[in-house]
């Protein structure tokens, strides 16, 4: 078993469509847990941030007002290999090439509008939970359904 901790944020586009109970309804029945979750206006300090990697590249304008455009909700999820299954259910990155069956297969729209992030490695994780939850905002609590799933 190898249990992780993941970030995933329900970006603006999913807020505004009524979405997101249907993406996290996605990742909780694939037997993910919920550490955390809160919803946010993300300002344009913490989006910087988040998104630093891109800094300089042609989208990064566009990336950043579009991630403050409206609330979004921010998550932490645990499981058996969390990182690389939450990357697995999201899909591609451009909806038109995900696959029927993912998130933004089955509920993207465009590039700039596909719905959902999720950390990319257990490093990034760990930075991009830090960006957005203190320690006590996390919580490790038990499950009774966790012994059918691991």
């Amino acid at each position: 078993m190898n249990v992780e901790r993941s970030l995933v944020l329900i970006k603006p586009d999913a807020i505004q469509r009524g979405l997101a109970g249907e993406i996290v309804s996605r990742l909780e029945r694939k037997g993910l847990k919920i550490v955390a979750m809160k919803m946010l206006h993300m300002d344009m300090e913490l989006a910087q941030r988040h998104y630093a990697v891109h800094k300089g590249k042609a989208f990064f304008d566009g990336l950043v007002d579009f991630i403050t455009s409206s609330p979004l909700i921010a998550i932490v999820l645990q499981g058996d290999n969390a990182v690389q299954i939450i990357r697995q259910m999201m899909g591609e990155t451009d909806p038109a090439r995900a696959p029927s069956g993912t998130i933004r297969g089955d509920l993207g729209i465009n590039m700039g509008h596909n719905l959902i992030h999720g950390s990319d490695s257990l490093e990034n994780a760990s930075n991009e939970i830090d960006l957005f939850f203190s320690a006590g905002e996390i919580f490790d609590y038990a499950r009774e359904v966790d012994a059918w799933i691991y």
